[in-house]
This record gives structure tokens, C-alpha cells and sequence, in this order.
């Protein structure tokens, strides 16, 4: 009998390594698939498994963003000053001039475009995301959910595939999203599929605080880059208008309209990117009558562009 107790316990034990050895061996070829993607950096491996420093960048394996772009540094934000008079920014066919016109009309209210994956959240498929990196963000406080998500393939028999996700929210969104809610019309806006996203959004805003939601659909495709977010599909005048990425790919096309933030994964649980930097800027920018020339002299994101080879002409008003 002790044999066989034993032998039990042995079983046990091997099939617990195996499933072990299964998990990371999922979690690899996630991270093989990326590097043919675009080859993430050690310090974002090392951030994904909670072993780098919470402020690097990281990257949710279901993420659509480019895994290459490396965020400027939101996290430490400057006294908000206001920009000269004489130095406003005027967006124009080649790019940035300056404009000492006075604009009397009542200020509009703010419309601030809202990115999903690894600026709201960070969602990994459940399968392959080991249990130590699950636990270990779930101990940390950072608040999760498990969500079933059609998927745009199809299974065998012709029906819709169903993907499980696991979704962890960046620290502070609720409090974010309200008091965002406050004093700015709110529009999310990701590349990802609806099949995806749509589910998520119904999880993480059930006050129905999105006053438009947009998805992978509504994107376009540029010379430069794919899943372009146009902002005139929103407005023609885009002088009240924001949008807060971590991938400013995003928002090439208008690139003094946006805010890249830093890139949000489970191994950040002490994140204060929403609630610390984003908010007090958002609030900032309701006083304007125009956003752009204090986000322009905030980020300088024409040159940023420039540096990254995409020309002046491809702007738009």
C-alpha cells in the first residue's frame, strides 16, 4: 500500500510539472511570435515576468500596436506652463507655423479619444499566460477579469472561435474614467477587433461613460503605417480634441493632437500614469481654446515623427 501511495503522490507530481512546463512553454512561443512581430527588448521580457522596473515599457501579447515603439517619458511631467502668444501652433498643409490670430468663440467642450490595450488595460490570452504572472498581479492588487471573446477565425465546423482572455485593468481607470467624464466628452477608440474589444468596454464601462465607440474598422491604412486612427472622423475641428495612445503611430496624422503614454502590463500594479499624470494634463488642456500648441510644446511630436522618417506632408488640419 505505501507503494502504491506513493506512486500516487509521484503521478501527481509529474503531471503538475507538466502542466507547469506547458505554461511556459506556451508563454515562449508568445514572446518567438512577437520577435518575428518586432523584436521585443529584454527589458520588456524581464517587466512581462514582473522582474523589471514598473516604469519600462511592456507590451500585452493581444495588443495591435506596433511592439517596436519605444514611448517618450510621460511618467515624469513637467509644471504645466502656458505657451507664449506669440508661439501658438497653426497645423497647416507642411506641418507647424506659428499664429497670433485671436479666436473669440465660447470654448468647446473637450473631447478626449481614448486608446484601449496597454493604455486602459492590458489583456493576455488565458492559456498562455503562466499562473506565477497571473498570481503575482493579482497579489499586488491590480484588478482583473476573465472574459470570453469571439474571434475573427473559424473553428473546423464553421463556427466562430471563442478566445478566453484575461484582462487586468491599469490602476485607478474607474476613478480616471469618472472624473474624465466630468468635464470632457469621452471616445474610445482602438485597432483592435469588436469581437475583442466590445465585450471589454462592457466590462470596464458599465455607467456607459463612452459617448462613441470605435474599433478596428474605423481605422485606416497609411503609406507609413496600418490601423491609422483619423481623428476627423470625429470632428472637422479638432482644436478641442485629444487622443491618449501608448502607440503615437496612432495618431500620425494628426500628431499635435496627441499624448503617448507609457505602455501599461501586469507587471506594473503600482502604474499612477491615469490618476497622477493624465488627469492634471487633461484638466490643463479644458482651459484652452486650443489644445494643440500646449500638447505641441509639451511632446514636440512633428519632430518626434520626422526623426522616425514620416514626413510633414502627411499631416492633416
Amino acid at each position: 500500500m505505501a507503494e502504491l501511495a506513493q506512486a500516487e503522490v509521484y503521478a501527481r507530481r509529474t503531471s503538475q510539472l507538466w502542466r507547469t512546463l506547458l505554461n511556459w512553454l506556451a508563454f515562449f512561443f508568445q514572446i518567438f511570435v512577437q520577435m518575428v512581430r518586432g523584436t521585443p527588448s529584454m527589458a520588456q521580457i524581464l517587466s512581462f515576468l514582473g522582474l523589471g522596473h514598473h516604469h519600462q515599457h511592456h507590451h500585452s501579447l493581444l495588443s495591435s500596436n506596433s511592439p517596436s515603439f519605444k514611448p517618450l517619458p510621460v511618467s515624469e511631467l513637467p509644471e504645466l506652463k502656458e505657451p507664449p502668444a506669440s508661439a501658438a501652433v497653426r497645423i497647416t498643409g507642411g506641418g507647424v507655423g506659428t499664429d497670433d490670430s485671436d479666436d473669440h468663440r465660447p470654448i468647446e467642450r473637450l473631447t478626449v479619444v481614448l486608446d484601449l490595450d496597454e493604455t486602459l488595460v492590458c489583456a493576455y490570452e488565458t492559456f498562455s499566460l503562466p499562473a506565477i504572472v497571473r498570481n503575482q498581479a493579482i497579489e499586488a492588487g491590480l484588478k482583473w477579469f476573465e472574459l470570453e471573446c469571439i474571434s475573427s477565425d473559424k473553428e473546423c465546423e464553421g463556427k466562430p472561435k471563442v478566445n478566453y482572455v484575461t484582462v487586468f485593468e491599469r490602476p485607478g481607470l474607474q476613478e480616471f474614467l469618472k472624473q474624465l467624464s466630468e468635464f470632457a466628452d469621452l471616445v474610445l477608440f482602438t485597432a483592435g477587433l469588436e469581437g475583442y474589444a466590445r465585450p471589454l468596454v462592457d466590462r470596464i464601462d458599465v455607467e456607459n461613460r463612452f459617448t462613441l465607440r470605435l474599433y478596428r474598422t474605423s481605422t485606416i491604412s497609411t503609406e507609413y503605417r496600418e490601423h491609422v486612427k483619423d481623428l476627423r472622423c470625429l470632428s472637422k475641428d479638432l482644436c478641442r480634441t485629444v487622443i491618449v495612445d501608448n502607440n503615437p503611430f496612432s495618431f500620425l496624422l494628426q500628431p499635435v493632437n496627441g499624448i503617448p503614454c507609457i505602455p501599461f502590463s501586469a507587471g506594473q500594479p503600482h502604474d499612477e500614469q491615469l490618476l497622477d499624470v493624465l488627469l492634471p494634463l487633461l484638466r490643463h488642456l479644458t482651459e484652452q481654446k486650443d489644445v494643440r500648441p500646449v500638447l505641441y510644446e509639451r511632446f514636440r511630436m512633428p519632430e518626434w515623427f520626422q526623426r522616425h522618417g514620416i514626413p510633414c506632408s502627411c499631416w492633416t488640419k
